[in-house]
């Protein structure tokens, strides 16, 4: 078997491969007894079939699938041992069933696209601007009055406020508006009802200063925005039965119960920051801070990434594609691409492949790579926040590290990760590598700038 390539271009290359019969004949007639050994033929005693006969049954689909695997492994093997670096799969040229039947030898040929060659410099005389975003007053009190209310104490309450929970029993009304009776009447002695989370904001509004003993009228299927599931949840009744809920309920309210925010203490500062990180309300307002700008930063890597991409493609982005072959490639794995079409498709995708080329080579020029211990920490960032969100914001390590192994577990995270991670390596590799033109700017300018790349 010979394998040979041409260069059509400096960018594309014909790879021709050349099968005769001694190439496959011998693992054809292995893989033909095989079949006879292991498999019941019908007339026959296992593993007593003639290789004539196996011949007559088998030997065309045989021989076309193992010269198949023959040329498929030598493609692959000709592009590792050369070390070409192919965009996307080789192409057949011609796709056709082989003539068994009149020819013993075969030739097959694929166009490659190839990577153009890439001459990148990356070092400190490249300049590329980072927008530091400045943490504002108005930011630190938002996030103050977050904090104060989430951790904040749970009391009776003398009327509604926005924030409030409200207890009591919910009673179906007739169309007329009195209490509707009997066993098919849905009445919910033990109510409870969060106004501030209603889908209809004029329903909620009906229970704005209300106090204990007051009774409120109102449409529960409004207020839930017409979702079935929140409203049988609301009424205490199954799914199949929310259907006949379109009327008005009155609800009389024997309790109310409203959130008063944390005060400055050890309690409330262990709850945010964690033990023996906070001890007085000055350290309290630097740790916030500190905190916003922390995640402020990821807004400014965000940016970055994308002054970068721009950047180096408007350096180096005036490439040479192999554009023909990508193009019938990508209609051969693409059923909704064809020759109408896959002009206006690749030319979307032509500054994507441009970057992605580009950014390989400096990945490569950075040394830049992606160890386990890189996923352990990304994966513990994200169960650290997941824990977050339900108010659990100072949980052990080892819990912490545990829920991180579960989501490297699941495949699918997995493959997530290793690309989050690949890009948080990259371009902190890349910050490192060249200049950074650094300025700060309001959260607003930054959304202008951020809009504008």
């Amino acid at each position: 078997m010979n394998v040979t390539l041409q260069n059509t271009d400096a960018v594309s290359g014909r790879l021709t491969v050349s099968v005769e019969e001694n190439d496959y004949k011998e693992k054809v007639l292995a893989d033909l007894k095989k079949i006879g050994r292991n498999n019941q033929i019908p007339g026959f005693r296992k593993g007593h079939v003639a290789i004539g006969e196996l011949q007559r049954r088998f030997g065309r689909q045989v021989t076309s699938d193992v010269i198949n695997e023959l040329v498929y492994d030598a493609v692959t093997n000709y592009i590792k041992e050369n070390k070409l670096n192919v965009l996307g799969a080789p192409v057949p040229v011609e796709v056709k069933e082989l003539d068994l039947k009149n020819q013993k030898d075969f030739t097959f040929e694929f166009d490659l696209a190839l990577a153009p060659e890439l001459d990148i410099k990356v070092d400190k005389d490249e300049k590329i601007p980072y927008y530091n975003i400045e943490v504002s007053d108005a930011m630190i009190s938002e996030q103050d009055a977050a904090f104060r209310k989430r951790f904040g104490a749970q009391v009776p309450g003398e009327e509604v406020e926005p924030d409030a929970l409200v207890k009591g029993a919910i009673m179906q009304l007739n169309e007329d508006g009195t209490v509707k009776e009997g066993d098919d009447a849905i009445q919910v002695i033990s109510g409870i009802l969060a106004p501030m989370y209603f889908v209809d904001k004029d329903e909620a509004a009906k229970f704005a200063g209300k106090k204990v003993g007051d009774k409120v009228v109102f449409n529960p299927r409004k207020a839930c925005g017409n979702n079935e599931v929140e409203l049988a949840s609301m009424l205490n009744i199954d799914k199949n039965r929310t259907a006949e809920v379109q009327g008005d309920f009155e609800m009389t309210i024997s309790e109310i119960i409203v959130v008063r925010p944390a005060e400055d203490g050890e309690e409330f500062f262990t709850n945010v920051f964690g033990k023996d990180r906070v001890h007085n309300a000055e350290e309290y307002k630097a740790a916030l801070k500190d905190m916003i700008a922390t995640e402020l930063s990821g807004n400014s890597d965000m940016v970055f990434s994308f002054s970068a991409r721009k950047y180096f493609l408007d350096k180096y982005g005036d490439m040479e594609l192999p554009a023909a072959v990508l193009k019938r490639w990508l209609i051969s794995r693409n059923e909704s691409l064809n020759e109408e079409n896959i002009d206006e498709e690749y030319s979307k995708m032509e500054s994507d492949l441009k970057w992605q080329l580009i950014k390989e080579r400096i990945a490569g020029l950075l040394g830049v790579k992606i160890e386990e211990a890189d996923l352990m920490a990304q994966a513990k960032v994200l169960a650290a926040r997941q824990f977050a969100q339900y108010g659990m914001t100072n949980m052990d390590d080892e819990t912490i590290t545990n829920f991180a192994k579960n989501i490297l577990d699941d495949k699918n995270y997995r493959g997530r990760l290793i690309e989050q991670v690949g890009d948080v390596r990259f371009y902190t590799a890349l910050k490192q590598a060249v200049t950074l033109e650094e300025s700060t700017v309001s959260l607003d300018e930054f959304k202008e700038i951020a809009q504008k790349l």
